[in-house]
């Protein structure tokens, strides 16, 4: 599968865009793109459809902050949010159809779901996945168990029983709509809105099925496999469109919405795309020198120790962090030193740090104090 293009860049726009203009911009794609205009070209009904997805991203506050931030992973989890991959155009002509206005300004006749009939959309399901850092670094495929709304089997979805017929609504006689005039102290106000005979459907059943009521879903657990990209953080929320709740009665299911959590690491603390562990190395291997294995999420990694190393001292390893979830490299791992002094001492232990301790070189030097570990810490960030 070809990589999606920057929705900026399908739209036509600046990444600092207002709505307003990205609004414009998509409605001029889909005008010049839009099936009716380009009878059997599958180049421009892709185009089509890329549009709607640039803009169901963009045109939301929410996910263009996650797509500014975090690329098309922020509003994915293995398929995006309204993927061009898997949407109809008459999940587009209903999603979106605040924008098109029904098509009547674009000049185009009313068939699909153009007609103005309200299409069901299914509700969203929220869920959290906890993550190991080891999944969060490697990325990592989840099976999902959720209890949900499904289309009925029985009737198909349709809510019809077997042998059943679907007569026209006689309220509002088929077009899915009503229109009401009020009088006000202005004059007659006119106002159309949803049929409340048939719900928008414009039908209705002369027999409901037996399994669903009528309602064309039942609930059901259903194991939804999700890809979940390398370089995640707790709080990112993921969508996989399509695998929420089925809609009543047929139409655009709604979408599985994916709360990340992260649980910690025994030994490893992220910050970031980068990770970090603190050493603990005696003080004869501090001022001797050593080698140290030390882990990693790869396994385990020795490190060489320099004589006279100081507490407080950070080492660093390239490339042992985090994956970026962009893709723009990977992090480090940071080693923070510090030095174990023993709380009881043997007799000849105490008479060997005394005897140590009247050596010049055990004498601390004037910058001593820029040697603790929270000004090392500090100046290493400060000379980044």
């Amino acid at each position: 599968m070809a990589a999606k293009r920057d929705y900026y860049e399908v739209l036509e726009v600046q990444r600092n865009a207002s709505k307003e203009e990205i609004k414009k911009a998509y409605r001029k794609q889909a005008l010049k793109y839009h099936p009716d205009r380009n009878p059997g070209d599958k180049t421009a009904e892709a185009n089509f459809k890329e549009a709607a997805e640039a803009y169901e991203v963009l045109g939301d506050d929410n996910k263009r902050s996650r797509y500014d931030q975090f690329g098309h992973a922020g509003v994915s989890g293995g398929a995006g949010g309204f993927s061009a991959e898997n949407i109809s155009m008459d999940d587009i002509f209903s999603h979106f159809g605040d924008i098109f206005g029904g098509f009547a300004d674009f000049g185009f006749g009313s068939s699909r779901s153009r007609s103005g009939r309200r299409v069901n959309k299914g509700s969203n399901i929220r869920i959290k996945v906890k993550l190991t850092l080891e999944d969060v670094v490697k990325g990592v495929q989840k099976k999902i168990k959720v209890n949900k709304y499904v289309k009925c089997s029985a009737c198909d979805g349709t809510g019809a029983a077997s042998g059943s017929s679907f007569n026209t609504c006689s309220t509002c006689k088929g077009s899915g709509t009503v229109t009401r005039v009020t009088n006000t102290f202005i004059g007659q106000m006119q106002t159309s809105g949803i049929c409340p005979s048939c719900g928008g459907e414009g039908k209705t059943i002369t027999k409901k099925c037996t399994s669903c009521y009528g309602e064309g879903i039942v609930q059901k657990d259903e194991v939804i496999t999700v890809d979940i990209p390398a370089g995640v953080t707790a709080g990112m929320q993921l969508t996989v469109s399509g695998r929420g709740n089925a809609a009543v009665r047929g139409g655009v299911n709604g979408d599985l919405l994916i709360l990340i959590e992260e649980e910690p690491h025994p030994l490893l603390t992220r910050d970031g795309n980068n990770l970090f562990y603190n050493l603990y190395i005696t003080i004869p291997q501090a001022a001797l020198g050593a080698q140290v294995e030390i882990p990693t999420i790869e396994g385990n990694a020795k490190i060489k120790i320099e004589p006279g190393t100081q507490p407080g001292k950070i080492l660093r390893l390239k490339n042992k962090g985090v994956a970026d979830i962009n893709r723009y490299g990977r992090g480090d791992l940071f080693v923070v030193i510090n030095v174990w002094i023993p709380k009881t001492l043997t007799k000849e232990e105490k008479k060997n740090i005394e005897k140590m301790a009247e050596s010049a070189n055990f004498i601390p030097a004037p910058d001593q104090e820029e040697n603790t570990f929270f000004s090392r810490i500090r100046n290493y960030f400060n000379n980044l």
